[in-house]
């Protein structure tokens, strides 16, 4: 596979560590050319007889609950009436299967998952298929968005065994949990290129009659060989490798994988790739007199401008869809994950701060609207995710897109009014149809359409420019904005009587921490105080629920309960790496944005935790699951690649230049310095895997900007400089606001600060750079001009 330019997944899923980084594809979309299972295994498996029936027979009525009925996540609550004898993941299931001698089944999925969807429809539904796994494994589930590091390990191991991933996942383990056969969706029976699930389960569980000593000394050889693929260690390495020349290994692989006519990296499948366009403005602003650095700036705004437009946006309901399932961002997969929302208000905020154009800022305020309408618990939390199926109408098996589809008889009864002073007979709905592309026969590609569910059904995408829908018609431009923008309002308040999209209410701490970085950067950004306080509500919410003062530990999950409660799992489920390093991103963001320090001080204790649960002390890095919570597990990792969202080690190399720029620690440095090296030979052999570390490697080395504000917090003065930081793009900086007491937090960490002064009593900026500081500035305008520098 090129590191440049990767193939569509062929599988449920998509490679990891070879190519761009696209975004584990959680699950596909119905509409994917190749359904294919994705098998991979340990040992040579013997053909086995194919079963009599190409169908199995609809499920029999199943009342009775299995024991996932007692657990809080959504995704095995919709297993807790199948006719398979589920556990979850736990002591009990391992010690059955050392007793019983039985391999395990492990399937892992998540609640929005439309392939999840299927194979418990099509299989784990079924009575047949339930009674051969009852009888000969002990089946496992797990929802991975509560249990990443489970399905970290023997993802790990499926992609390194076949030639794809991802969800539904599904595993054989021996006894002691080591991996011998995987797999992604499969068909409930064989098809001419397809091995179906029935097949599968016959095959292995004749393997484990006959040969399991051989099984389980090649899972044995198999664990051993990826524990040693996996590792990630300092070594002999002193200093991580030259920022520059990963910087420019990075770039060229994007520039040679970029789509020049749509923007993206990749034909399709495509996804929205924060951490790539995040590296892109990065690279910009250190090469702006470069023609790389032109193009590097090109490319992003191109990218974000289309995906916009496209139909991977809801236009009715803003917000993005998981991923486009063509070149031209036209038809998604439906989804829609709280981790895109708040990665993509960020990076739609800093395309503002870079162009000037409001249009990016309009999309910024769009994602956040749709985040406090739809993912928002009323304390303050966010929601996980929203399925892509939902029932045509009441009572209809639900189809993937359904509630986001449209007819032209559907718009054109809900928009009849003529539009005045057009060049010809026009309608509202006759507008709207013609800029955002709708059609009679539909505008979706059949072959999109592997089911046949939307025939004369349309995504709305933009296909003409304001200015030409407007020259179209002979009418002025702002008359098509407030026409377009009357009819979508039209539109949402009519969805709203559709049958709504499956909700996960699960709450992560990880998830929720991007939340309110995309809160708080967005709010300081846009000079929109609303959004600082949701960003502040979304704090406190996770201060509340999901911390454990006692032991000063995290939690990974909290659901919404009914009546607008919050509901805990019992045991709880304790935080990951991820956790702490998305909250501790999030509480430093929301301190630029707020200047509260009490969010600074909860940061710094967060990440003393952190390096004290998940630290490497040997090899340098974080692990990604605490030492004691994984013990079960053959493998303990550390997440080596930024996709669908950063690596937690990436994200934990930027909180540590940051907590260093805040407090003056050296310790804090040192570790970012040590974590930089022990992923050197990563970077060096695929910088395109990691751009979001790239960037930290880049700000290490060129050292982070410290802006100190002298001022009153509530003052005017203050105030115009602050607006003034926020409004320019500085992704290696800190923002530190002095308001004159020695006594306070900032005061004692950083004692410097005490000896910075006002001039003439007016709120005044001091900049340190590479331990130069420059002179007091107390005008916005000459502020502006120095950081523009």
């Amino acid at each position: 596979m090129s590191h440049h330019s990767p193939p569509p997944p062929k599988h449920k899923g998509e490679h990891k560590g070879h190519g761009l980084p696209r975004g584990s594809e959680r699950g596909s979309s119905s509409r994917d050319k190749d359904r294919s299972a994705s098998v991979s295994n340990s040992v040579p498996m013997p053909a086995g007889g194919k079963a009599s029936r190409t169908n199995c027979p609809p499920p029999a009525p199943q009342k009775t609950a299995n024991r996932l009925i007692n657990e809080k996540s959504p995704y095995l609550l919709q297993h807790a009436h199948n006719p398979v004898d589920w556990y979850p993941w736990g002591q009990e299931a391992f010690d059955k299967a050392k007793k019983e001698n039985k391999p395990i089944f492990l399937s892992v999925g998540y609640s929005t998952c439309h392939w999840c969807h299927m194979m418990e429809e099509e299989s784990f539904q079924n009575e047949e298929i339930g009674h051969l796994l009852n009888e000969n494994f002990v089946s496992v589930m797990v929802d991975r968005e509560e249990r990443p590091d489970v399905d970290k390990v023997y993802m790990t191991f499926v992609q390194a065994t076949s030639s794809g991933g991802g969800w539904p996942m599904n595993v054989w383990l021996t006894p002691s949990l080591q991996p011998f056969v995987g797999g992604t969706y499969f068909p409930p029976e064989d098809g001419l290129t397809r091995v179906g699930f029935r097949t599968v389960l016959m095959r292995i569980c004749d393997q484990w009659k006959q040969n399991k000593n051989t099984l389980l000394e090649n899972s044995q050889r198999v664990t051993t060989a990826l524990l040693a693929r996996s590792e990630i260690s300092v070594g002999d390495r002193q200093l991580p490798p030259s920022a520059a020349t990963m910087n420019s290994r990075c770039f060229q692989q994007l520039d040679e994988g970029y789509d020049e006519e749509y923007g993206g990296f990749a034909e399709a499948p495509k996804f929205p790739t924060p951490v790539i366009l995040n590296f892109l403005f990065s690279y910009w602003l250190s090469h702006r007199v470069t023609q790389d650095g032109s193009r590097a700036q090109q490319m992003a705004l191109h990218t974000l401008k289309m995906m916009a437009n496209g139909g991977i946006r809801d236009h009715v309901g803003q917000g993005f869809h998981r991923y486009s399932t063509d070149r031209q961002w036209h038809i998604p997969h439906f989804e829609k994950m709280l981790y895109d929302q708040a990665q993509l208000s960020v990076v739609y905020c800093q395309a503002f701060q870079i162009s000037g154009d409001e249009f990016f800022s309009d999309v910024a305020k769009g994602i956040l609207q749709y985040v406090t309408r739809n993912l928002s618990h009323r304390s303050g939390g966010f929601y996980s995710a929203e399925d892509a199926d939902s029932p045509p109408e009441r009572g209809v098996k639900p189809q993937e897109g359904a509630l986001y589809l449209w007819t032209v008889k559907e718009v054109q009864q809900l928009l009849p009014e003529p539009v005045g002073g057009a060049s010809e007979p026009l309608t509202s709905g006759q507008l709207l149809m013609k800029h955002y592309g709708l059609s009679e026969a539909g505008n979706i590609n059949p072959t999109q359409d592997v089911n046949g569910e939307m025939h004369g059904q349309n995504v709305l995408t933009v296909r003409y420019s304001l200015e030409l829908t407007a020259a179209r018609y002979g009418l002025e431009v702002e008359a098509v904005r407030a026409l377009l923008n009357t009819g979508l309002e039209k539109l949402f308040q009519a969805r709203k009587h559709r049958p709504k999209a499956h909700l996960d209410n699960k709450m992560l701490a990880a998830w929720n921490g991007l939340m309110v970085s995309g809160f708080a950067v967005a709010g300081s950004v846009l000079g929109m105080e609303k959004l600082v306080t949701q960003a502040t509500n979304g704090a406190k919410f996770l201060k509340r629920h999901m911390f454990d003062v006692s032991s000063g530990r995290l939690k990974r999950t909290c659901y919404a309960g009914a009546g607008g409660t919050v509901e805990q799992s019992n045991p709880p489920c304790w935080g990951f790496l991820e956790d702490y390093a998305f909250v501790v991103r999030g509480l430093l963001d929301l301190y630029e944005a707020s200047q509260e320090s009490s969010w600074l001080e909860w940061a710094l204790r967060l990440q003393d935790i952190q390096d004290k649960l998940f630290w490497d002390s040997h090899g340098g890095g974080y692990f990604c699951s605490e030492a004691e919570l994984g013990t079960d597990l053959p493998l303990r990792l550390k997440d080596d690649q930024d996709g669908a969202e950063p690596s937690a080690n990436s994200v934990s190399a930027h909180n540590l230049l940051r907590l260093h720029g805040l407090t003056g620690h050296k310790d804090w440095m040192d570790k970012c310095v040590c974590l930089l090296t022990a992923f050197s030979e990563r970077m060096r052999r695929v910088p395109v895997a990691l751009p979001e570390m790239v960037r930290a490697l880049s700000a290490q080395q060129q050292t982070l900007k410290q802006i100190v504000i002298c001022g009153d917090p509530q003052a005017k003065d203050t105030k115009a400089l602050l607006q003034c930081v926020h409004s320019i793009y500085i992704p290696n900086k800190v923002l530190i606001l002095a308001d004159g007491d020695p006594s306070s937090f900032l005061s004692r960490q950083l004692p410097f600060l005490s000896n910075l002064r006002r001039v003439e009593d007016r709120a005044t900026v001091y900049i340190f750079e590479n331990q130069a500081c420059s002179m007091p500035i107390t005008d916005p305008c000459e502020l502006r001009k120095l950081l523009h520098q």
